[in-house]
């Protein structure tokens, strides 16, 4: 993350660390959180979890008016601990969770983009963490 600036966006979700990641990381569960408001949604997930594995969300506006692939390619897995990717437009992000009792940090750190403001990028990964939140607790 030399080149670029990046930002940071977190949460506790009161889970443990185990719930937490097979929510992140399953398809069937991906589709219920991966996106920022609730006139959005993700029709599709795939997900190859390993080092050299392939990833892929569908986002989609509920109204049919734009739709778009989030995607990328795994760099480091460790199970319960840490995901690292690079996104389709070579940007990397690193993803930590750490078992704190029966609840579970998430950090996660992206490489931002040149087209929206920080503050946009940054709202709205945090949205979408928050979405994965409530998701995660209600679940």
């Amino acid at each position: 993350m030399a080149n670029r600036t990046a930002i940071t966006v977190e949460t506790t979700i009161q889970a443990p660390v185990e719930k937490v990641w097979k929510y992140w990381t399953e398809p069937a569960h991906i589709q219920n959180w991966t996106f920022a408001s609730d006139d959005w949604h993700a029709p599709y997930a795939d997900n190859d979890l390993k080092e050299g594995g392939k990833f892929k969300t569908t986002m989609a506006a509920k109204d049919g008016s734009f739709s778009f692939d989030f995607g990328g390619v795994y760099t480091n897995v460790g199970e319960h601990e840490v995901i690292e990717y690079t996104m389709d437009d070579s940007r990397t992000v690193k993803v930590n969770f750490s078992s704190e009792g029966n609840a579970t940090k998430v950090v996660e750190t992206f490489e931002a983009e040149d087209t929206n403001s920080i503050e946009m990028q940054k709202g709205g990964w945090q949205a979408i963490l928050d979405n994965f939140k409530k998701y995660t607790e209600e679940n």
